[in-house]
């Protein structure tokens, strides 16, 4: 799909395209379909990106809560999944699966949502060195960070599906 098939679509067909790179979080792409045409891939992020900013509390963390958790192995998203086994996540050891389990739990308790990292271009080292680097930050400072990292993820998703057509 290109930027201009996006810019000439309906809402349903836009938020068909698009309403996924927030995962199982169309109402973002529904937010910011009025405001095409966008001039860039660029511009388009950061119109969705506006629109979680304006969200409440409650609609931010459920958007952060639709997430799975990194290295988990529940039903996901064909996102995720290529995503995660992208960085390695598929193909942790018994005793780097049980860190990152272990961490995962800690980190869910203590935020209230899963570890968010858009893990395009890392490792699974990288993974867990940032999760454990991040699990003891304050509660407000970690869920800017999270949705930062969700929007680091949103945009390469939207690279993607604009480059691969």
């Amino acid at each position: 799909m290109t930027l201009a098939d996006l810019n000439a679509s309906d809402r349903d067909r836009f938020v068909a395209a698009v309403g996924w790179i927030f995962e199982h979080s169309p109402w973002v792409a529904e937010r910011a379909w009025p405001g095409r045409p966008f001039a860039s891939a660029e511009a388009l992020h950061a119109a969705m990106v506006a629109e979680v900013a304006a969200a409440g509390d409650d609609e931010q963390l459920a958007l952060l809560r639709a997430h799975p958790d990194l290295g988990s192995r529940a039903k996901m998203s064909a996102a995720s999944v290529g995503e995660q086994a992208g960085a390695g996540l598929d193909s942790l050891t018994a005793s780097e699966f049980d860190r990152l389990q272990a961490l995962n739990a800690a980190y869910g308790e203590r935020f209230g949502f899963p570890f968010l990292f858009a893990v395009k271009g890392s490792t699974k080292h990288d993974v867990l060195a940032a999760l454990a680097r991040r699990l003891p930050a304050a509660p407000g400072d970690e869920r800017a960070e999270a949705l930062r990292q969700v929007s680091r993820i949103a945009w390469f998703r939207l690279q993607d599906i604009l480059s691969s057509r």
